[in-house]
């Protein structure tokens, strides 16, 4: 990953670091519910701290309207974010201007300092020219860890990058990595696994996609689509019978591109959405008009099976089928389960992300066993699409 700085690149002692961080974290009764973004982000303000910089932490935290109000202020995870690095953590009321500027000029080398709410000034999403200045100006170096805004040019994620010294943390380095392996220089075959309930939302990923790897997995609603598209009836299952030209143009443009379909043998059907309802496994071409398809059957599962076997290479994104409830979880844990052994045995490299799917790979048990799950939601898809992100633009040498 020749093309970026990374802080192996930064003589950083004595300096003033910024960091854009992504802290903006799921809150419960005030408190952080999940502090997977800040135990990941720990790890790059350790090091910074530990290796005598003055550390400063940018980030947006919810979606302010109109200036600033308690409910998205960042005080909100300033203790969890302390215990995380293992030190208390300095708080500044602004993130640019003379609070900021005081808040820094009182701490010492190695201290680690979060301003305020970033999203506070509507010139941060205009990626305002003199915001972005007013934000460099308080330190010497840039460093962006945040994959996840990496695909909004704001002030401080792209503007800023642009006016200082800049490195990729760690978490942007790890990202980047596994993402440019999984898809830029891939080992083949590859495989990308893509679920999820529309095809409307995934359009341009698919039309990436089909033209990038060797299989392409489809399964959740979107496969009920493909299949309709080819003349099947799918029942009372989810369905987007108005996108089925688009299906049909992606199925020739995979053909083109010598990238193969899966679609599932069968399914497991039910007459109602909900936990433990009854069901039964029929196949593809065989739901009842007041049937539902809910999740790919067992033969599917083993049908995909064989077909991954021989895969180098596995993208995921979106789940197989309704796996928030039982019984219609088993082929989405089934397959994670299938991936995830074969990438210990070490025979495969998978990079998984995007919305739903970390919930999925967690209910499946398997989140550490990927080479890589991806916790950016909006970053990963657009990247997925064949975009160029604008933040990890700014960070090309």
């Amino acid at each position: 990953m020749t093309d970026f700085n990374t802080i192996d690149d930064l003589e950083v002692s004595g300096k003033t670091v910024l960091v854009r961080a992504d802290l903006n974290v799921p809150m419960q009764d005030g408190k952080v519910s999940d502090t997977t973004r800040i135990d990941r982000l720990a790890p790059t303000l350790k090091e910074l701290s530990s290796k005598g910089a003055k550390v400063v932490v940018l980030s947006h935290f919810g979606r302010p309207k109109n200036g600033p109000d308690a409910k998205n202020s960042l005080r909100n995870v300033l203790d969890a974010l302390s215990a995380a690095v293992g030190q208390k953590v300095a708080f500044a009321e602004d993130c640019v201007g003379d609070k900021a500027k005081e808040a820094i000029a009182k701490v010492h080398d190695g201290a680690i300092v979060l301003l305020e709410n970033t999203r506070f000034h509507a010139e941060e999403e205009k990626n305002d020219p003199a915001f972005a200045r007013q934000m460099a100006d308080l330190g010497d170096i840039y460093v962006n860890d945040a994959f996840s805004a990496a695909h909004r040019a704001h002030a401080s994620t792209e503007g800023v990058a642009r006016l200082l010294p800049n490195a990729a943390g760690r978490l942007m380095e790890a990202e980047l990595k596994a993402l440019t392996l999984a898809l830029e220089k891939p080992e083949r075959p590859v495989a990308a696994v893509v679920g999820g309930a529309k095809i409307s939302t995934k359009l341009e990923l698919l039309g990436n996609m089909v033209r990038k790897v060797d299989l392409l997995v489809l399964g959740g609603g979107m496969a009920n689509t493909f299949l309709f598209a080819q003349g099947t009836d799918v029942g009372a299952s989810l369905c987007e019978k108005d996108m089925a030209d688009q299906a049909r143009a992606i199925m020739a443009t995979a053909k083109e591109a010598n990238c193969e379909i899966l679609l599932p043998k069968d399914f497991v059907v039910a007459k109602e959405f909900k936990a433990g309802a009854a069901n039964r496994v029929v196949a593809f071409d065989a739901i009842g008009p007041d049937e539902m398809a809910l999740d790919i059957g067992p033969a599917t599962v083993e049908f995909l099976g064989v077909k991954l076997q021989g895969a180098k290479t596995v993208v995921w994104n979106g789940p197989l089928g309704a796996f928030e409830i039982q019984p219609f979880d088993a082929g989405t844990n089934a397959v994670a389960g299938l991936v995830a052994a074969r990438t210990e045995a070490g025979g495969l490299l998978s990079v998984a992300g995007g919305g739903d799917t970390v919930a999925a790979m967690a209910h499946a048990g398997v989140e550490d066993k990927f080479t890589y799950v991806s916790a950016a939601g909006g970053a990963f898809l657009e990247w997925l699409e064949g975009k160029e992100l604008p933040g990890v633009a700014a960070l090309k040498k």
